[in-house]
């Protein structure tokens, strides 16, 4: 059973006129207007985040919250990078090819702990002028959660932190995925 058709120009304008009646507009230009680039002032950006952290420090509350989080399974992969961060660079870090200069062991901390430690720790390395650090957080579960708790928050947290560019899992010879690379901003950020 075939339907019959009418002619392509009988169709086209029962077309228009159906969108016609739907209230569909022509338009009059088939090119996008992106408009003007935005560029944020770098003082008022400046400005902006020194108010965050003062904010943060006066109300005596830490950088990282301790929120909800996403459970992770002992075995997955850590990787976070700033959108900007250039490819060869993020590449490099996966591949252990940077080398880290300090280190910190979040074995047998309670996670309120565990978040001290972090904290203190990215702030001593930035002033230090450290480019990467090793982040040991282990994958084991830890009290009554069913995955990896420090884990599971040291992903949150980095990813919070102003500071931190690209943070992922370590090479097997520096703990695998109990364990990541973080790669610190020079300048600015904090």
């Amino acid at each position: 059973m075939s339907r019959r058709r009418g002619t392509p120009d009988e169709e086209v304008s029962l077309f228009r006129q159906a969108l016609q009646e739907a209230g569909v507009q022509r338009l009059f230009s088939d090119r996008a207007d992106p408009g003007t680039p935005r560029r944020d002032d770098p003082q008022r950006l400046a400005a902006r985040r020194d108010a965050a952290v003062s904010a943060a420090t006066d109300a005596g509350h830490s950088r990282t919250s301790d929120g909800r989080v996403e459970p992770l399974r002992p075995s997955t992969p850590l990787d976070f990078a700033v959108p900007d961060l250039p490819y060869r660079t993020h590449s490099a870090l996966k591949r252990g090819r940077i080398a880290w200069e300090a280190g910190l062991d979040l074995h047998g901390y309670t996670l309120e702990e565990a978040r001290a430690q972090l904290e203190q720790f990215l702030h001593d390395a930035r002033h230090q002028r450290q480019r990467c650090v090793l982040v040991v957080h282990g994958k084991a579960w830890t009290g009554m959660a069913d995955y990896p708790v420090i884990k599971s928050h040291v992903n949150a947290w980095l990813r919070e932190w102003p500071s931190v560019l690209a943070f992922c899992s370590a090479t097997d010879a520096d703990g695998g995925t109990g364990a990541v690379y973080v790669l610190l901003r020079r300048r600015g950020g904090e």
